[in-house]
């Protein structure tokens, strides 16, 4: 059977079978992985920060992704662990001599070498390309390639000499399984550093308890005064104590049972001891008899007042 032509058609143009899977160039995703943020998938530039899952990331992206808290906001997979700046650390990175960087073929006229890097490992030398394991530190940041942590072994830093833990090596863009532990190993430093918040927090709760409870045993604290004051107060303190004793003493009856006069040298005499007043003396009130005129001398002209009577 022959078609317009008088062409002959084959069998795999007329039976389909199954699709042949694609397979992903090795070169595109380390260059991806490497070269490009995670987050935004444009070129890394300092500052660039890592997670603790080891991928990487421009420090900006980082920021407008933690800023953007619209309904409308792209959730990135890549960052879902991502909750603040805290998670992430901002990477010592050495500079590749070698690297000129996007001016290095402008005409494309020029062979384009896709596996030279911008950074390199400060010990050995080998650029982090993705061909070479590489991690950084949790306690500094410094990056180093995974050849040089492993000839040198030391407890300090090759770069700034800080020392770290065995736990504060992460690698950058590890495999699925070194994913999955360091997955492990970031939900237990969380689930840490929440016991201790909590035992921090019950702590104060307790102090602040028992400095409560003693204040209520022991009163209100008077709060201490210098020695001057205290010297001064004293010394008032004696001389009240010396005036009043000498006032108790003053008005305390006698053993004949009459009382003391006053120190003050006055003294008050009862009526039947003053006697009776003559009458010039009671002639200066106007309740005296003299004072009282009758009607017919009293002028008509002179305002009546109470002493008229």
């Amino acid at each position: 059977m022959g078609c317009d032509g008088g062409t002959i058609p084959k069998r795999h143009e007329l039976v389909k079978g199954p699709k042949k899977v694609e397979q992903v160039d090795k070169n595109a995703t380390l260059a991806a992985r490497w070269n490009y943020c995670a987050i935004s998938q444009r070129p890394l530039r300092k500052p660039i920060v890592a997670c603790d899952l080891g991928r990487l990331y421009n420090k900006d992206a980082v920021i407008e992704y933690l800023l953007d808290t619209s309904p409308e906001k792209c959730v990135i997979e890549t960052a879902t662990h991502i909750k603040s700046l805290k998670d992430v650390k901002q990477l010592n990175l050495t500079d590749n001599p070698a690297w000129k960087g996007d001016q290095a073929n402008t005409k494309g006229d020029k062979y384009e070498d896709m596996q030279r890097a911008a950074f390199i490992c400060p010990v050995v030398g080998l650029e982090m390309n993705g061909r070479q394991k590489f991690c950084y530190l949790r306690a500094c940041g410094c990056v180093f390639s995974e050849r040089a942590m492993k000839e040198i072994k030391t407890e300090v830093c090759h770069k700034c000499g800080e020392a770290f833990k065995e736990d504060d090596v992460i690698v950058l863009n590890g495999s699925k399984e070194e994913m999955a532990d360091l997955q492990r190993k970031m939900e237990e430093r969380k689930f840490k550093a929440r016991l201790l918040k909590k035992a921090k927090k019950s702590k104060v709760t307790e102090a602040v308890a028992k400095s409560a409870h003693t204040e209520e045993i022991s009163g209100p604290s008077t709060p201490q005064k210098p020695k001057e004051n205290k010297a001064a107060l004293d010394k008032m303190l004696n001389g009240h104590s010396s005036s009043s004793s000498t006032e108790k003493s003053s008005s305390t009856p006698t053993v004949s049972g009459k009382a003391c006069k006053p120190a003050s040298g006055i003294t008050k005499r009862s009526r039947t001891e003053i006697g009776e007043k003559s009458e010039a003396y009671k002639s200066i009130f106007t309740s005296h008899s003299s004072a009282k005129r009758a009607r017919e001398e009293k002028p008509n002209w002179i305002t009546h007042t109470a002493y008229y009577y």
